[in-house]
């Protein structure tokens, strides 16, 4: 692959409203279709790298607090520490980014990645266990931010949003088999294993990474100047009515993801009193909708559909789901079982895949001046919105359900009123200015 990097043709047409393709991204380069297929396993791998860090490590947890002898709520912000350091981490990884292209600042995240998991692996207190889960989240958010930045730098109208459809069914399986594997790895080793295991999957991303994927940030559309000139970028970025809108948008539907993710096992299993298999299954299926969903929305929508109606059709899904679901936690139905919860959480975890892809590609395409700091803010807000929404959940106790429908209901209606009054998605739209 050549220096520049592979770079996709933008798709005739785009979307309704979008701003017209970039020259940079009108620069046709057939390496791109011919290694395409490892392009999109490679950055399916490093979104799918951050879940796979968290999920996979947690049927180890009573095992890390009977093991270095520390409390549950200790051990438990090993988990915190490495949610903040990827919210932190794009911040800092997405700017260096846009200044120094996207294959230095990932290789170098990726080799901080290993390291900081092969310290894990050997921690002997829980503090230093923390300290390094926090390292690991840092040096991790690379690879989600830088990611989303070099499909900008790629694809562009509605191409591009067939990819991040093309991403989320890889990066979406992760969540799915990353306990199963943590599970499995339990039975071979002790806590550290997953660890180790982590830290083979980082050096074999590092490795593909390294030999596989070029520079896709030529020199001069680069961005110059130091941490002024990137706080003026994403001053600049959030100044935009529309790229805020679909920022904030993302930002609360994920926030009644992670609501899910927080108080579903609580809800499936304490109030409807399903086994910890029965919640297992049901939690694979909601991810498995949400999968399906992204690749109709990629393979068939796109291209025929604007993907502002894609996007408010996934919205407007989330919000009825959301109602269905308060409504029946607080009785309006008289006593239901577990079977119509389990449908409404299933159509609101389905519509994510209308609504995740194509918050990202409208936004980014307002920014090809400036993906890397496009995609932090991005990332940046879905995981801080999200942090914290999911508390919230269990704010009533962990015997009702009511508090996280209305934190669905509440964030739904917001990514709602973003979308509708900052998007505006039925006016012609200006583009942002570099």
């Amino acid at each position: 692959m050549s220096e520049r990097g592979p770079s996709a043709a933008p798709a005739q047409g785009g979307t309704p409203g979008s701003p017209s393709p970039s020259p940079a991204a009108a620069i046709p380069l057939t390496a791109a279709r011919r290694t395409g297929l490892l392009v999109t396993f490679v950055l399916g791998g490093l979104t799918a790298l951050p879940p796979l860090s968290m999920d996979m490590y947690l049927p180890a947890l009573p095992e890390v607090t009977d093991a270095l002898r520390s409390p549950a709520a200790t051990v438990q912000l090993t988990l915190t520490a490495c949610l903040a350091g990827m919210a932190l981490g794009q911040l800092v990884i997405g700017p260096m980014s846009d200044k120094w292209g996207r294959r230095r600042p990932l290789l170098a995240g990726m080799v901080l990645y290993v390291l900081a998991t092969a310290v894990c692996a050997l921690a002997p207190t829980a503090e230093l266990l923390i300290g390094f889960r926090l390292v690991q989240g840092l040096a991790g958010a690379a690879g989600v931010v830088i990611a989303r930045a070099v499909v900008r730098d790629l694809y562009d109208g509605v191409e591009m949003a067939r990819f991040f459809s093309t991403l989320m069914l890889i990066s979406g399986a992760a969540p799915i088999v990353a306990p199963l594997i943590g599970g499995q790895v339990l039975r071979l080793a002790d806590w550290r294993g997953v660890f180790v295991v982590l830290a083979v999957v980082g050096l074999a991303l590092t490795v593909v990474v390294w030999r596989s994927l070029g520079e896709t940030l030529p020199p001069e559309r680069r961005q110059t100047g130091g941490v002024g000139s990137a706080l003026r970028t994403m001053r600049g970025l959030l100044g935009d009515r529309v790229f805020a809108g679909y920022t904030l948008t993302g930002g609360f539907a994920f926030a009644v993801l992670f609501s899910y993710i927080s108080a579903s096992p609580f809800v499936v299993q304490e109030i409807y009193g399903a086994s910890p298999q029965a919640f297992s299954l049901l939690f694979g299926l909601n991810s498995v909708g949400l999968i399906v969903v992204g690749q109709i929305n990629g393979k068939l929508l796109v291209g025929r559909v604007s993907l502002d109606k894609a996007l408010g059709a996934g919205i407007a899904t989330i919000t009825v789901a959301s109602v269905a679901l308060l409504l029946m936690s607080t009785g309006a139905f008289g006593e239901v079982g577990l079977v119509p919860v389990a449908a409404a959480l299933f159509v609101l975890m389905s519509a994510m895949g209308l609504v995740l892809p194509n918050t990202n590609a409208q936004a980014l395409m307002r920014t090809p001046h400036a993906a890397g700091s496009a995609s932090a803010l991005l990332g940046t807000s879905s995981f801080l919105v999200g942090a914290v929404a999911s508390p919230l959940v269990g704010i009533a106790g962990e015997h009702t359900a009511v508090p996280m429908a209305l934190v669905q209901l509440s964030c739904s209606l917001l990514a709602a009123g973003c979308f509708l009054g900052m998007c505006r998605p039925w006016r012609p739209r200006e583009p942002l200015a570099a």
